[in-house]
């Protein structure tokens, strides 16, 4: 135990150079069975997490964090606020990007700053040893979070802080010497169901309890094929991601603008215009999304967000950039755009499409224009 005279110094310090650094909290857990593991593996085994085999694979891993670093005493969990206070406006012309997405990706962002702790703390205590994570390793950044006082997680299964709500990223430090652990915060939903009746999809099947398959933000970033025919219409403009239920979220009344720099972004970074996005090249989309989580709906799955969008609009306007559509390199795109040009003017998928049917070979193509057609 480092600084044995006086532990909660060595803690209080820690937790100084956590906000210096952007963290606006350090929570601490001992290491050892995951929290919530058996509910994690009931997730599973009802297939809720969707086309997400990653998850499966790391199963074993997220049992234990021991199991990834054999080290690991402590869990040090850090927050840090993403909020901006500005909405997007709700034209149908625009879409919408959720408010995590708005700035650079948050991944090397929050990394880049637990590596700077990490390393505040070996300098403190030379015998410190540990691994830092964010959102990519087998590691419940969540389950842990909630081991803390940094807050604990709502019916919409993401964790709240009582003092900076929902808004927030967690970073995972896997420390090699124990640390005093958290209390823990207690959980504050009570009865509220804000964010299960706003869902617009019901994906939170149950209080606490998501069901990924039903979820906009899985269905528009993690979805690779086509969105389900039954759900496309919920999807509205959103082109990346939904933050539905927590804007709902009573908590959310105490977010605070956040102060990290890479986190700002202009306004129309959450609402951009759909028509010239509909016919955005990977090179485009590389060199605008790149450095940004939007990158992660790779190029032909934000198009067929877009395109999406652009048909539960049914406005007239779109039509060029659809028809355009039809003729992309991706079948992603193109069946996207078929099923869009069928929201917008039966009339004209009804003159356009059979032309194009009789060109097309892809089965997925095929199955939206026989949607419309036949």
């Amino acid at each position: 135990m480092p600084n044995r005279k006086n532990p909660s110094d060595f803690i209080s310090k820690v937790r100084a150079e956590a906000r210096r650094l952007g963290f606006f909290r350090v929570g601490i857990a001992p290491a050892g069975a995951a929290p919530h593991h058996d509910f994690y593996l009931r997730w599973l085994e009802e297939n809720r997490h969707g086309d997400m085999a990653y998850l499966l694979r790391q199963a074993r891993k997220r049992r234990d964090p021991r199991q990834v670093y054999p080290k690991a005493a402590s869990v040090l969990v850090a927050g840090i606020n993403y909020f901006q206070p500005s909405r997007p406006g709700d034209s149908p012309l625009l879409g919408r990007i959720s408010r995590y997405a708005w700035g650079e990706d948050y991944h090397g962002v929050v990394r880049r700053r637990l590596e700077a702790l990490l390393q505040i703390i070996r300098k403190m205590e030379p015998s410190a040893e540990g691994l830092c994570y964010v959102d990519t390793g087998p590691v419940a950044e969540k389950a842990w979070g909630a081991r803390t006082d940094l807050g604990w997680i709502g019916k919409h299964t993401n964790l709240i802080s009582r003092d900076r709500g929902s808004w927030i990223f967690l970073g995972v430090i896997l420390l090699n010497i124990p640390l005093e652990p958290d209390a823990g915060a207690g959980n504050y939903c009570g009865t509220c169901r804000r964010c299960i009746d706003a869902c617009p999809t019901g994906a939170i099947v149950a209080p606490y309890v998501l069901d990924a398959r039903r979820c906009i933000s899985y269905l528009t970033i993690e979805c690779r094929a086509m969105i389900p025919r039954r759900l496309r219409p919920a999807i509205g403009n959103r082109i990346f991601g939904c933050d539905d239920c927590q804007e709902v979220c009573p908590w959310n009344r105490f977010a605070q603008e956040t102060s990290v720099e890479a986190f700002l972004a202009p306004r129309e970074s959450g609402a951009p215009e759909l028509i010239p996005l509909a016919g955005i090249t990977l090179g485009e989309f590389k060199r605008r999304y790149g450095n940004s989580p939007v990158s992660r709906a790779t190029r032909d799955g934000f198009v067929r967000n877009v395109l999406t969008a652009m048909g539960n609009s049914k406005r007239h306007e779109f039509l060029p950039a659809v028809e355009r559509a039809l003729s992309d390199p991706g079948p992603l795109v193109r069946a996207s755009a078929a099923w869009a040009l069928g929201e917008i003017s039966p009339e004209r998928a009804r003159s356009m499409l059979p032309e194009l049917r009789r060109k097309e070979s892809d089965p997925m193509v095929l199955e939206e224009i026989s949607r419309i057609v036949f």
